[in-house]
C-alpha cells in the first residue's frame, strides 16, 4: 500500500520544481529534496499542489490531457487535504510525501472521486 501513491507524490514533487525519483522500496522517494516552500504553504497552495500533481499522474495512467481531469482531481485534492489530521499534513510539510496514515485517506479519496489508483 505504501507504493500505491508514490507516484502521485513524485508528480508533487516535480510540480514543486525539486529534484524527485520514484524510490522502489521506500517511503520517500530516492534523491528527494524537500521543497522548502512545504513548511509555510498554506492548506491551500498545498491543495493546490495536490491537485496538479494528480492530474499530471492521472493523464499519464489514463492518457488523457490533464486538463480533462480537473474536476476529478479538484474532488482528490479537496477531500485529501481536509480528512488529514494537523499531525499527517504536518508530517507532509516536513518530507514532502504522505505517510502512511494520509496515504489510506488518499487512496480513499481516489476511489470516491473515480480516479484510477496507480500500480504498485
Amino acid at each position: 500500500m505504501r507504493a500505491v501513491l508514490r507516484p502521485v507524490l513524485a508528480a508533487i514533487a516535480i510540480a514543486a520544481s525539486t529534484h524527485a525519483a520514484f524510490a522502489a522500496a521506500s517511503n520517500t522517494p530516492t534523491q528527494y529534496a524537500v521543497d522548502p516552500a512545504l513548511k509555510t504553504a498554506s492548506i491551500g497552495e498545498l491543495q493546490s499542489r495536490v491537485r496538479q500533481a494528480c492530474a499530471v499522474t492521472q493523464a499519464k495512467l489514463q492518457n488523457v490531457s490533464e486538463f480533462s481531469l480537473s474536476r476529478k482531481c479538484d474532488c482528490y485534492a479537496g477531500r485529501t487535504m481536509r480528512s488529514l489530521s494537523a499531525d499527517e499534513v504536518q508530517a507532509y510539510r516536513d518530507t514532502g510525501v504522505f505517510n502512511e496514515g494520509a496515504r489510506a485517506k488518499a487512496l480513499g479519496a481516489l476511489d470516491s472521486c473515480k480516479l484510477q489508483r496507480p500500480a504498485l
